[in-house]
């Protein structure tokens, strides 16, 4: 609670502080006419560089990480740039004079970022998300196609002798309400998902926002002048430059992106998991196995078996994909569940027992608010299925069962029998081999059992040495 409310109040001071620094300058004849001989040139070509620049570098991550919510936001600032660009060119063609014209395209750029803000902050599986994240790679060229053709648009309206009903007093107060009240909702959605996640670029969204919100404010208090034109452009920059930050830091302490691109193809499963195991990713597999000092490193282990088993079964570039980012978050539902619960040696109650059952469902919920695709949900909600239908939460069979989660079933199961945990201790590989073999047309695919007792006949050092170092680890 007391890291909440340290969030909302250092939230609130960024929020806030600015608009008191401007109104205080504002105050001030001085401030006035030393910004009147600067240029807004320099100012707008700065955020416009960085926002494109932003966008590109977060469209890129986007498409490595497979997380939707990113790509939302590299449009939101895509919009950001478009816009400005033909701000920055209203200038020469209407002066220093900054009538209410010169209002639109800064309005428009704070009104469409805000749209793409307030879908990022929409679960992975609403209908309008999964839409979009169907049509993904389309996105971007139709988006700077539409802003293109509005921005065109506008500029021809603001000579439009019924402009001032268009773009009067009234629309922009209609604007700036609806401007503030989706982002205050994309605010409270991405702190409630920071907080149960701590992913950073859920907090960086959370302030980005909050100095959008700022923005439209001091847009809308002002009589255009040339404070308010710096504030504008200034808590703009901030926004821009918050995310960069914190993009870079997340992103660029795994594989460099010229190596992730290479990654569209098949690599050993060890350089597929280093790619997408970004820092946040790494927080959340830290939290899930410090609940269960047993099952140290399962989750990576559970993710390098899907893999080979994928590649085996001939999965495609995207699927493999989903199982490296799915395989390595499987459990996290596990952080909801009590300690005395899932570290108990003895047999579960059936309150117990559906308290466990629970944890595929509290790991889809959590990361349907992060972003990730739904092939990698999929994994997280359906790993616990079983082929005959009687696994959980959903009771799926058969082929209703996705790809990816009886994969990842298979290595899951196999790992957690040559594990020790808290209840029994390890089982030798052929034993834990007996049972996959004797559960298959039961709770596995057969293809899936298939293909990996091929893979431990064919590559029984890969085992032997998987095996090997689980049990070093084990003995520290």
């Amino acid at each position: 609670m007391l890291s909440r409310g340290l969030v909302l109040l250092k939230l609130g001071l960024a929020m806030i502080l600015p608009m008191f620094i401007y109104f205080w300058l504002d105050q001030k004849q001085g401030i006035h006419d030393a910004l009147l001989h600067s240029s807004y040139v320099y100012m707008i070509g700065i955020v416009v560089l960085l926002s494109i620049t932003l966008a590109v570098v977060m469209g890129i991550v986007a498409q490595r990480v497979r997380n939707i919510k990113i790509l939302f936001v590299s449009l939101s600032y895509v919009s950001i740039g478009g816009m400005l660009i033909f701000h920055g060119l209203s200038l020469p063609r209407y002066g220093l004079a900054l009538e209410q014209h010169f209002f639109l395209f800064a309005q428009l750029a704070l009104l469409l970022s805000s749209c793409w803000l307030w879908l990022s902050s929409l679960s992975a599986d609403h209908r309008l998300v999964r839409f979009l994240a169907r049509h993904r790679m389309k996105l971007v060229p139709l988006w700077c196609l539409v802003l293109i053709m509005l921005g065109c648009l506008v500029w021809f309206l603001q000579d439009f002798d019924g402009k001032w009903q268009v773009f009067g007093h009234s629309t922009v107060r209609l604007t700036t309400l609806f401007i503030l009240l989706f982002n205050t909702w994309t605010v409270y959605r991405h702190l409630i998902t920071y907080i149960a996640s701590r992913f950073s670029i859920q907090l960086a969204i959370v302030y980005s926002t909050g100095w959008i919100n700022t923005a439209q404010v001091v847009l809308l208090s002002i009589t255009p002048n040339h404070t308010g034109w710096w504030a504008y452009h200034v808590l703009l920059l901030l926004s821009l430059v918050l995310m960069m930050v914190v993009i870079i830091n997340e992103y660029t302490q795994t594989e460099s992106l010229t190596a992730s691109v290479k990654q569209l193809y098949r690599a050993d499963p060890d350089r597929w998991i280093q790619t997408y195991k970004t820092p946040s990713v790494n927080e959340l597999v830290r939290q899930t196995e410090s609940k269960d000092a047993y099952t140290a490193g399962h989750n990576y282990r559970v993710t390098v078996y899907a893999l080979k088993l994928g590649e085996e079964m001939g999965l495609s570039s995207s699927q493999l994909k989903s199982i490296a980012i799915g395989g390595l978050v499987h459990d996290v539902g596990k952080i909801n569940i009590p300690d005395y619960v899932l570290n108990k040696p003895g047999k579960l109650t059936d309150q117990e027992r559906l308290l466990i059952e629970r944890h595929p469902i509290d790991g889809y919920n959590m990361c349907k608010q992060v972003g990730f695709m739904l092939e990698e949900l999929s994994i997280i909600r359906s790993h616990h299925e079983k082929w005959d239908g009687s696994g959980y939460p959903d009771q799926l069979a058969g082929e209703a069962i996705p790809l990816v989660a009886r994969v990842t079933a298979v290595a899951d199961v196999y790992d957690a029998l040559t594990s020790s945990r808290s209840y029994r201790k390890a089982m030798s590989h052929e034993k834990a081999m007996q049972i996959i073999v004797e559960e298959s047309g039961k709770h596995f695919d057969p293809r899936c059992v298939e293909a990996w007792k091929k893979i431990v006949e064919e590559e029984r050092c890969f085992i032997d040495d998987m095996l090997s170092s689980h049990k070093d680890v084990m003995s520290q």
